[in-house]
C-alpha cells in the first residue's frame, strides 16, 4: 500500500512539473513579445502583466535626489543610479538611469527628456541575505516605495525604470544592462519525478515476484 501511496506521489509532483513547464514557457514568450514592442507611454500604474514592457516616459529629473544601490553586472561589481523623473506635479517615477562603477556624484541631463527603458516592479526588502537600511543609505535592491520614502518623494509611481543604453562617457551612467533570463528546469523535474515512480512501480513488481516465489518455495 505504501508503495502505491509513493508511486501515485510522484507521478503527481511530475505532472505538477509538466503544468509548470508550460506556464513558465507561456511567461517567457509573453516577456519576448514585451521586449520586441515599440515603447508606450508609461502608465500611471502598472500590473505582474507590465513586467518588462517597453515604456516611454518624459519629464524632468529631480537634482540632488539619486540612490545608489549595488549591483552586479556584467560590467563588474558597482551601483545602479536612481534618479526620480517628474512626470508633471502629483507624478514622479524612478529611473534606473544604469550602471556606475563607484558611487559618486552623477549629474543626470536637465531640462525636459524622454526616457525608454523596461518597466520593472519594485524590489522591496533587500537582497539576498541583505536587507535595506534606508536610515543609512544602504541599498542591495530596488525598492521604489522605501527610496521614495527616504528622498521624500512623496507620490511615486509603484514601478521603476530601467533605461536604455545611452551615452557611455566616464561617470555617466551605462543603462540597457538588464538581464531577462527565467530558470526553466522544470522539464528535468518532470522526467526525474516520472523515473523515481517508474523505479518504485519496477521496485513493486520485485518485491511481489520475489514474495510469491518465496512462498512457492515453502510449499
Amino acid at each position: 500500500m505504501a508503495g502505491i501511496v509513493v508511486t501515485l506521489a510522484f507521478l503527481a509532483l511530475g505532472t505538477w512539473q509538466v503544468q509548470r513547464l508550460a506556464w513558465k514557457r507561456a511567461l517567457i514568450a509573453q516577456v519576448d513579445a514585451r521586449l520586441a514592442t515599440r515603447p508606450v507611454p508609461a502608465p500611471v500604474t502598472a500590473g505582474l502583466d507590465d513586467t518588462y514592457r517597453r515604456v516611454r516616459a518624459t519629464g524632468v529629473f529631480e537634482p540632488g535626489r539619486d540612490t545608489f544601490v549595488q549591483a552586479s553586472t556584467i560590467r563588474g561589481p558597482g551601483w545602479w543610479v536612481i534618479t526620480p523623473l517628474r512626470i508633471d506635479d502629483r507624478r514622479l517615477i524612478l529611473i534606473n538611469r544604469g550602471y556606475v562603477a563607484t558611487r559618486a556624484a552623477s549629474t543626470a541631463p536637465s531640462g525636459l527628456i524622454s526616457v525608454t527603458g523596461l518597466l520593472r516592479r519594485s524590489e522591496p526588502g533587500g537582497g539576498f541575505l541583505r536587507n535595506n537600511d534606508p536610515a543609512a543609505d544602504r541599498w542591495y535592491s530596488r525598492d521604489v516605495a522605501a527610496i521614495s520614502a527616504r528622498r521624500g518623494l512623496g507620490k511615486t509611481a509603484s514601478y521603476f525604470i530601467d533605461a536604455d543604453a545611452g551615452a557611455e562617457a566616464p561617470g555617466v551612467p551605462i543603462g540597457g544592462l538588464t538581464v531577462v533570463r527565467f530558470n526553466n528546469n522544470h522539464l528535468a523535474y518532470a522526467i526525474t519525478w516520472y523515473i523515481l515512480a517508474a523505479m518504485t512501480v519496477g521496485g513493486l513488481i520485485m518485491w511481489i515476484v520475489v514474495g510469491r516465489r518465496g512462498a512457492d518455495a515453502g510449499q
